[in-house]
């Protein structure tokens, strides 16, 4: 914007403030002619973009700021005494129409105000707010009071929580962060409840494969507590329960990926050959499982629990304090090794608290990128093996059989990956 307004003689340079808003305001007023019970439509979204632009260059060639705000207060009242004057026969207000045109006049106020990619941004998700309403609605209607609940539970966690906790250094080594903590856990849950989210609106009628995938994003743990006693209560739902459980486990290693690319991206390349390892054998081995168990029939309901519920989130806070304590002061007092067996029991019952303590040590700078792919593959394998176990126990040896060959080929994949890396960095 800045190199073309540069590049324009001087009584053309707010051309291109004008243009952005223009373009924005079309495509907002071209939901809305659609609609048609609206009262404003391309023409009308457009004028009021630009309006807003020449109201706040007015206001500031002028030094009279109080005509944006009269602007957008002429605008209001216009839509307003519009559906006033002719109302709907449904009954619709029109409210959304005139906060939509209120919004638009908003936007090319902030395109004057070098906001041109802000408001570009915001004038896009207005257009799909606009029109994805049935959609929306449909949601809305779909979700439960205790989905309600969750989603609440989430914006409590997040937007008051998080804010209030002390961004400082305590303890040992200065491991222990409050923030960071709890910005941890507002990262694991809204994974958890993204992957609730879609488990609820498609899980249940997706098939095997996306009932696994939904049910790794939430909780594999869960998921394969779930499948093995589904399969122990039916012996004609192993088939599917061995599907689950390895889908499930196998998104793990894409969890660990995002959480990565988040927080410490520079372990990035590094560690993504090792995921990528086991994801492609464990995906083969899946795939193998498919053909060959034929998993078919009607598919049991996964109950998953709250994954934003203030004692999940507090639990997993507390671990992840102690793992990243622990994972500190031995990888002090006894080096690498000690931080190995931090890994191989932590591993045992949750992945992303080694994890995401590992990204801590190493953004502190005292955890090499070396030592962070070693620990986390160590914790991969070992969460594995205590999978594997947990199924054999629930559902008994047939059903394990095939669990551990698919949790075998994942984790063959992530020691070859890793054996590459460590040659290739020797």
């Amino acid at each position: 914007m800045k190199e073309l307004i540069d590049w324009l003689p001087p009584e053309l340079a707010s051309l291109p403030r004008y243009a952005v808003a223009l373009a924005v305001g079309l495509l907002m007023g071209l939901e809305r002619e659609r609609n048609p019970a609206a009262k404003a439509g391309l023409r009308t979204f457009a004028l009021t973009a630009m309006l807003g632009v020449l109201t706040a260059h007015l206001a500031t060639t002028l030094g009279e700021l109080w005509l944006t705000a009269v602007g957008l207060f002429l605008v209001g009242a216009m839509m307003i005494a519009a559906y006033l004057r002719s109302p709907q026969q449904d009954g619709d207000p029109g409210t959304t129409t005139v906060a939509a045109l209120m919004l638009c006049y908003g936007l090319g106020v902030m395109v004057w105000q070098d906001e041109s990619q802000l408001a570009v941004m915001l004038g896009i998700v207005a257009t799909m707010l606009l029109y994805f309403k049935p959609e929306l609605r449909g949601w809305s209607q779909r979700m439960s009071r205790h989905d309600l609940l969750s989603v609440l539970q989430f914006a409590v966690l997040s937007l008051i929580i998080l804010p209030l906790v002390p961004n400082r250094n305590y303890g040992p080594y200065g491991a222990l962060n409050p923030y960071q903590i709890w910005w941890m856990v507002v990262l694991i849950a809204g994974v958890g409840l993204a992957g609730y989210a879609a488990l609820r609106l498609v899980g249940q009628q997706r098939g095997a494969a996306m009932l696994g995938v939904l049910g790794g994003l939430v909780s594999s743990t869960a998921t394969t507590l779930t499948f093995s006693r589904h399969a122990r209560a039916n012996s004609a739902m192993m088939p599917v329960a061995v599907i689950v459980i390895v889908l499930a486990n196998l998104v793990v290693l894409i969890r660990l990926g995002v959480l990565v690319t988040v927080l410490a991206p520079a372990v990035l390349p590094q560690l993504l050959p090792v995921l990528v390892g086991g994801l492609i054998t464990g995906g083969l081995g899946a795939a193998y499982g498919v053909r060959r168990l034929h998993p078919q029939g009607a598919l049991p309901t996964l109950v998953m629990g709250n994954p934003t519920e203030l004692r999940t989130a507090l639990g997993f806070g507390l671990m992840y304090a102690v793992v990243l304590l622990a994972a500190a002061w031995l990888s002090d007092w006894l080096g690498t090794r000690g931080l190995y067996a931090v890994a191989v029991l932590s591993g045992l019952s949750s992945v992303e608290a080694i994890t995401l303590s590992s990204l801590r040590l190493h953004n502190l700078g005292t955890l090499p990128v070396g030592v962070v792919v070693d620990v986390v593959t160590l914790a991969v394998l070992a969460n594995l093996v205590f999978k594997s176990i947990l199924t054999l126990s629930i559902a008994g040896r047939q059903m394990a059989r095939h669990t551990v060959a698919g949790m075998g080929t994942t984790g063959l994949g992530l020691i070859v990956a890793w054996a590459i890396i460590r040659s290739f960095s020797a």
